[in-house]
């Protein structure tokens, strides 16, 4: 049976103790004289289980999409697997060799140039000499580094860094193939060269397990994909089914009408702001497709007349920023409530829910921001797809394909 399995996981647990320090010594020094004076005092200890009765396996040449949520478990699993932390309970079999890229820049001296680097990172990896040179040029080519061979990698950038790292992992002749969420480092080209060594490594035999946030990278790329949630997986399957299944997860219900007065203020706003966000409408609903405009009515309250600027972000369910836009500057000559429409440019994000952040600011034409009022999480959009851009989704696999809307344009009025 091995010979048609690459991993197999049963039972498979993690856990950590936490301890947590007596709240009454909180500087460095009174917790260190606390310590010498009652060396065996008690400390309050919590077990946390990253990972809890994992079981699942991979047949060889099989692309694994892991997905899940930021604390979800899937690091810890791929540490696991790629033995640089132990089991708590359970079991792994792997059959044959593993190649890792757990960080960008895994098994990388800053002080070494890149052509020692590829060199120890093949050695880490448990690659000959001999190996290495056979795939030393299809490296440095994948890569596109070779102006910078012979240069400290510490001199790299993040995307320089990861080509090469990946470059690496992905040549040299390992069994299996462990990626965690790192290729949204290198641009667009590099991706796709990426998704394409990644399909060819599958199709020639070798296993390959990706951890990605990037839902559309996992539907292209993946055979089956796995979903981990509080450390347990709860689905694994066809990839359009468990990532529907993930988004439902994550997406709670949309509205198009959203009270703002009670929802949590972000940290550094002011306490008694000059305009504060009172109420979110979406006139033309929460839901629109990758070309339609964004419209977004803003009731709110004017303490005293002032300029202010709206400002609209936009992250996915995992939290992960994807794009932000300002209004102009707009004037509140009276107090009382006021009413702001905002109309943005087509948002280009991929298909799927984001979370829509609002901020009040003053302070962009001078160049220093001060935040008014701002609600994290205000109110969820859903992105579908159109026909029309399907396969240059197929191409750009990234969270976004362009830079950061703009807001086309921006009223206020009395309401």
């Amino acid at each position: 049976m091995s010979s048609d399995v690459a991993l197999r996981v049963s039972g498979l647990g993690k856990s950590y103790t936490i301890r947590h320090q007596d709240h009454d010594h909180v500087t460095l020094a009174q917790s260190a004289l606390h310590r010498l004076r009652h060396p065996r005092s008690a400390q309050a200890k919590e077990t946390f289980w990253a990972l809890r009765d994992v079981d699942f396996e991979v047949p060889r040449g099989e692309v694994l999409g892991i997905i899940g949520r930021n604390g979800a478990g899937k690091s810890t699993l791929l540490k696991i697997l790629s033995r640089i932390t132990p089991p708590t309970t359970g079991r792994v079999e792997v059959f044959g060799r593993v190649g890792s890229l757990l960080e960008v820049g895994t098994g990388f001296h800053p002080e070494l140039t890149g052509r020692e680097n590829v060199y120890l990172n093949g050695s880490i990896l448990g690659m000959k000499k001999s190996e290495i040179d056979k795939q030393f040029d299809a490296i440095v080519d994948f890569a596109g580094v070779e102006q910078f061979l012979d240069t400290p990698v510490k001199r790299y950038s993040s995307g320089m860094y990861v080509r090469l790292a990946f470059a690496v992992a992905a040549h040299l002749e390992s069994d299996i193939l462990i990626i965690d969420e790192v290729l949204s480092v290198g641009d667009a080209a590099f991706q796709k060269k990426s998704l394409d060594a990644m399909r060819d490594a599958a199709q020639g035999g070798r296993t390959v397990l990706l951890v990605s946030h990037q839902l559309p990278t996992v539907s292209v790329l993946a055979d089956r994909v796995l979903l981990l949630d509080d450390g347990a997986a709860i689905a694994a399957g066809n990839p359009a089914e468990v990532i529907s299944e993930y988004e439902g997860r994550a997406r709670i219900a949309q509205q198009d009408d959203i009270d703002l007065g009670e929802m949590p203020r972000f940290v550094n706003v002011v306490r008694q702001p000059p305009v504060r966000l009172a109420r979110l409408r979406f006139p033309y609903g929460p839901t629109l497709s990758e070309r339609d405009e964004l419209v977004i009515d803003i009731d709110v309250d004017a303490h005293q007349p002032c300029r202010a600027s709206f400002g609209v972000g936009f992250n996915t369910p995992d939290h992960a920023p994807v794009g932000l836009a300002y209004s102009p500057a707009l004037a509140f000559d009276s107090t009382g409530p006021h009413s702001v429409q905002l109309r943005l440019e087509p948002l280009q994000l991929v298909p799927g829910p984001y979370v829509v952040s609002l901020s009040v600011v003053d302070g962009l034409d001078q160049g220093m921001v001060m935040e008014f009022d701002g609600v994290a999480g205000a109110a969820w959009i859903s992105i579908h797809a159109d026909p029309r851009e399907t396969l240059a989704w197929s191409r750009h696999w990234g969270a976004r394909r362009l830079p950061a809307p703009e807001v086309r344009t921006a009223q206020v009025s009395l309401r």
